[in-house]
């Protein structure tokens, strides 16, 4: 996915696709951002006239969801996470449960968020 910034006008428009759109409704923010995302083989059009996400789309929501996520857990640990991103962190030793409830960021999920903040800082 490298060169591959989206602005948020076009994680929206993704976001409001993988919700289901049809092309008559899609709307002002999917119409916008259908080019651009269909070219980064984000979106496909189907025969019946429909926008959907593409599998590269689905990923790159779901990696989006888990920096949300590691950043939210980062200002509060009480954060709630929807269950697939927790599986997921969880699996890759970015959380760890807290004996107080909710979960912490381990040291290389502050690594991991670290490094994210500093290449959206460059941008």
């Amino acid at each position: 996915m490298k060169n591959e910034q989206l602005t948020t006008d076009e994680y929206d428009a993704l976001e409001l696709v993988g919700r289901g759109v049809k092309r008559d409704t899609a709307g002002a923010c999917v119409g916008r951002n259908a080019k651009k995302l269909s070219g980064l083989k984000m979106l496909e059009n189907t025969r019946d006239g429909r926008i959907v996400l593409t599998e590269k789309g689905r990923q790159v929501l779901f990696l989006r969801r888990c920096i949300q996520s590691l950043a939210a857990l980062a200002a509060d640990p009480q954060a709630p996470l929807d269950a697939e991103v927790l599986r997921f962190l969880s699996l890759k030793s970015h959380v760890a449960p807290r004996a107080e409830g909710g979960y912490a960021l381990t040291d290389k999920g502050r690594e991991s968020l670290d490094d994210i903040t500093r290449q959206q800082q460059r941008r």
